[in-house]
């Protein structure tokens, strides 16, 4: 009965880990190509950001905050900033799909940023516990540390 449940906890973390590796790298490789497209100020890019009213140099701002976002993502420990990279994720791609929906732009732009934020969304629940932030119980009590 123990080597069957220690088993299947053992399938479940790694099956757990397989899917937070193939989440995040799916989001960090679609993230960092877009930031490069950004940085690169591809045509298209500036284009796209001209029909939602936003200037050009936003596109640098929005890559090199993408880029950034990716490194802590990737990079090991850091876990506070990592959450606020999650959390700058989840911003950027909710304004672009409000900013394509508003404009009226086509379904399939709407969806796309919202299809990445669920790889994003996914990849923060799966993150190993280790980098799960822990608020201590004097805090969550309203005491000072």
């Amino acid at each position: 009965m123990t080597t069957t449940t220690t088993n299947n906890i053992m399938t479940t973390t790694r099956s757990k880990k397989v899917l937070y590796w193939e989440t995040t790298g799916f989001a960090v490789l679609a993230l960092t190509a877009i930031a490069a497209a950004n940085i690169a100020r591809v045509p298209a890019v500036i284009a796209g950001l001209t029909h939602l009213g936003y200037p050009a140099y936003f596109a640098t701002i929005l890559g090199v905050w993408k880029l950034l976002g990716v490194a802590a993502i990737v990079a090991p420990g850091l876990w506070r900033v990592k959450d606020l990279a999650y959390a700058g994720m989840f911003f950027v791609l909710t304004g672009a799909a409000m900013s394509h929906a508003v404009s009226g732009d086509a379904v399939g732009n709407i969806l796309f940023p919202l299809v990445l934020l669920g790889f994003v969304v996914a990849s923060w629940a799966l993150r190993p516990a280790r980098e799960a932030v822990v608020v201590p119980a004097q805090v969550l009590a309203g005491q000072a540390a």
